[in-house]
């Protein structure tokens, strides 16, 4: 019999990372699981050769985190950083470190992350999506290296992706405009290189038509990215084009504190003028004025899925997985009712 780390696993009834801890001398194992797994192994003669942390498993116990896109995302972007944090603790849970990979001066070689991930042998990676996605993702996502995307659909035999309905979370906030008396609604998004902001307009829209109401393309904007700056800008436009919609739908919550800001600038009342709602709940939502309303991006959980759909691949107990997290309307105090004018 083929004796590997599963077999050692359910001979001794624990998990894999149970065992990928032992072997690695992890603290975090009580002394009779360990000596119960270490006996099945003397057993059977399954015995690490060399270094019990990389030959144990035959892995490295290392995961590569990439930032995909030429633009825009970084370790300051509020929704990605609590997901990254929340991955990061359970991949520790789970016998792992993290290793981050660089794209600042790779464009001319087209970020070459595969050969880059086969370099420091890494068992798989968490791949974060930005804008002007480079087609070295694609050639990583279907090689052998398990990948798991966040806001990003992987195809690979060994990929997966974790994301929010985001045609979903559209439908909720229509509804919710709706039931508050809103008729006339508009949309702030990204660019137009953007499946995420492309999802949530097309919900969006489709959402507006279920209810009955004309789409109006002059309150339809898409900027250059997530940020403040092009939510600011696109209110601009709106109200160069025509008059204000009722209120406003902001892909991301930067998006909707820029186009406060600039609603501001114009004498217009946030909620009284124009209703706001953003999406991701990043912290900030609190402390804007008025707080801002939003769809809850489970961040902690998308994080915490992440590694253990990335795990279960990389240790083959699971095949491809890709998986939709439920969003939450979050209503503060920039989406007031009509109904009570």
């Amino acid at each position: 019999m083929s004796v590997n780390i599963k077999t050692i696993a359910k001979m001794a009834g624990v998990s894999v990372s149970t065992v990928s801890k032992i072997m690695n001398n992890y603290s975090d194992i009580s002394e009779d699981t360990r000596t119960k797994v270490l006996e099945i192994m003397k057993q059977t003669g399954y015995v690490p050769s060399n270094s019990a942390k990389t030959l144990a498993t035959k892995k490295s116990n290392l995961i590569g985190v990439i930032f995909a896109g030429k633009l825009n995302i970084d370790f300051t972007h509020p929704f990605f950083i609590e997901v990254l944090n929340s991955f990061k603790k359970q991949m520790g849970f789970l016998g792992y470190d993290l290793l981050f990979f660089s794209n600042e001066k790779s464009h001319a070689l087209d970020g070459d992350y595969l050969a880059r991930c086969r370099h420091f042998n890494v068992d798989g990676c968490i791949i974060v999506t930005g804008q002007q996605v480079e087609p070295s993702i694609s050639e990583l996502d279907y090689s052998e290296i398990p990948c798991i995307g966040v806001d990003i659909e992987l195809k690979g035999r060994s990929s997966g992706y974790i994301m929010s309905d985001n045609y979903k979370m559209s439908y909720k906030v229509v509804e919710h405009f709706y039931l508050q008396g809103y008729r006339e609604l508009g949309y702030i998004g990204s660019t137009l290189e953007s499946d995420i902001s492309n999802t949530r307009e097309k919900g969006y829209k489709d959402a507006i038509e279920s209810f009955g109401l004309a789409v109006n393309e002059n309150w339809f904007i898409n900027g250059d990215n997530f940020f403040e700056e092009s939510g600011y800008e696109a209110i601009n436009k709106m109200i160069a084009a025509d008059r204000m919609p009722q209120a406003v739908f902001a892909a991301s919550d930067l998006l909707a504190i820029g186009a406060m800001r600039a609603l501001k600038e114009h004498q217009l009342r946030v909620p009284q003028d124009v209703a706001i709602i953003g999406c991701d709940d990043i912290e900030a939502c609190k402390y804007t004025t008025p707080a801002l309303s939003t769809i809850r991006q489970n961040k902690d959980k998308i994080g915490r899925l992440a590694a253990s759909l990335l795990f279960d691949l990389i240790n083959t107990q699971s095949e491809t997985s890709n998986v939709v997290v439920e969003p939450e309307l979050v209503i503060r105090e920039s989406c007031g009712s009509r109904l009570k004018e």
